[in-house]
């Protein structure tokens, strides 16, 4: 029997390179820490979601070392059947005293929480799912899994939202899903206006937290928190492998959403249950930040540093407001030449272009962490201004 014939994935990937817009990624080869090394090469990390440094936080580490000496590398089944560890459980209920929730349900990954609760929560066309323009990938995958009508509204535009639910009314369920920080821009939902909108037309709120967790809030809580909507938002997911520094998805909300995902979910019920050392991780990252609020404090510190340098040099930053702060710069060639002279001076940015972002709003995106120190910003920014001038960005 003669394979398939997939001349057509080289062709593919020959228009992508056409336009120099297929993935060539590079390698880390230590720790992802603020002074790394890519591919033989020394560099400053500003392109990871590590934002508190907890990915080498010694507790961490430990935590996991010890659950994999306890429990082993894996649980060897699926949680709705025999793999579910006490250390899971443990780490569900950390989760919701740090969110001040009921409950919490944890994922292999944030992605998989997006796909596997969205089609839960809508049936057919007789519901909606109303959708920020800007949302992640993730959301739109899990929407495409859906029989539900579609309305999507323009970014951050609460009137637009406005709009789309008085043309819903006669809808059973209106389920609104919103990024909470954007993760191509930095800026941030205007969740108090959307949680008024959804009790007004009776709607559910599903907000995915995942760059906010461990950034926004008191001591890194999240949106919900930061906005001061403890019950009004229904669905608040959010990831570990961000802030957090390990890995996994989380759904914080009532002990009723914990039941019915635990027995809807698909991308819960089917994939296996995460390694007790993972687990572990989770629990003691979340504890590292509960108690040494100083990582949070850093992070906001170098975030506020560092927008003002650079606003102060020039350059445009978008309309970020949180520690994903982009540099602004039109064209992609000029986005690429940005990211490319930051490389050869030593500092690890990555260059947001079309397809991910419209053609005239192309971007070199930068991600603050708690661990930079003064040095390591002094010496960023003064690499910008070098590599700015260079490609006559200021």
């Amino acid at each position: 029997m003669m394979p398939g014939d997939l001349s057509w994935m080289s062709e593919r990937y020959e228009q992508l390179t056409a336009q120099n817009l297929q993935w060539l990624p590079p390698t880390l080869e230590t720790a992802s820490t603020p002074r790394c090394t890519f591919d033989g090469n020394a560099m400053i990390m500003l392109s990871a979601n590590n934002y508190l440094n907890l990915t080498t936080h010694p507790k961490v580490i430990q935590a996991m070392v010890t659950a994999t000496q306890k429990y082993g590398a894996g649980s060897g089944s699926v949680r709705a059947i025999a793999g579910t560890m006490e250390i899971h459980l443990e780490a569900e209920k950390k989760v919701a005293e740090f969110k001040g929730v009921e409950a919490s349900l944890i994922y292999s990954a944030g992605y998989t929480a997006n796909v596997g609760v969205i089609p839960t929560l809508v049936r057919g066309a007789e519901d909606v799912i109303i959708s920020d323009e800007l949302n992640h990938g993730s959301i739109i995958d899990g929407v495409r899994l859906t029989k539900a009508s579609r309305a999507v509204y323009s970014h951050n535009d609460v009137g637009a939202l406005e709009a789309v639910l008085a043309d819903n009314a006669d809808k059973e369920r209106k389920l609104i899903i919103t990024d909470g920080v954007f993760s191509m821009d930095g800026d941030v939902a205007p969740l108090t206006e959307i949680t008024a909108l959804a009790a007004e037309h009776d709607a559910m709120v599903f907000v995915d937290d995942c760059h906010g967790e461990g950034v926004l809030g008191q001591g890194g809580a999240g949106i919900v928190d930061h906005f001061s909507l403890q019950g009004q938002v229904d669905f608040e997911i959010g990831s570990f492998s961000k802030a957090l520094g390990v890995q996994g998805g989380i759904v914080a909300g009532s002990e009723q959403i914990r039941t019915h995902l635990l027995n809807h979910s698909r991308s819960w019920l089917l994939s296996g249950s995460q390694p007790p050392g993972v687990a572990a991780a989770q629990k003691a990252a979340i504890e590292v930040l509960m108690e040494e609020p100083e990582h949070h404090a850093k992070l906001w510190e170098n975030t506020e540093f560092f927008r003002t340098e650079m606003q102060s040099l020039g350059f445009d930053l978008g309309a970020s407001t949180t520690p994903i702060i982009p540099v602004m710069c039109g064209e992609s060639a000029t986005a690429k030449a940005l990211a490319d002279e930051m490389g050869k001076l030593g500092v690890m940015v990555g260059a947001i272009v079309f397809p991910m972002v419209a053609r005239d709003k192309a971007r070199v995106r930068n991600q603050l962490s708690a661990g930079l120190s003064s040095e390591d910003l002094d010496e960023v920014l003064r690499a910008y201004e070098k590599a700015g001038k260079a490609v006559h960005l200021i």
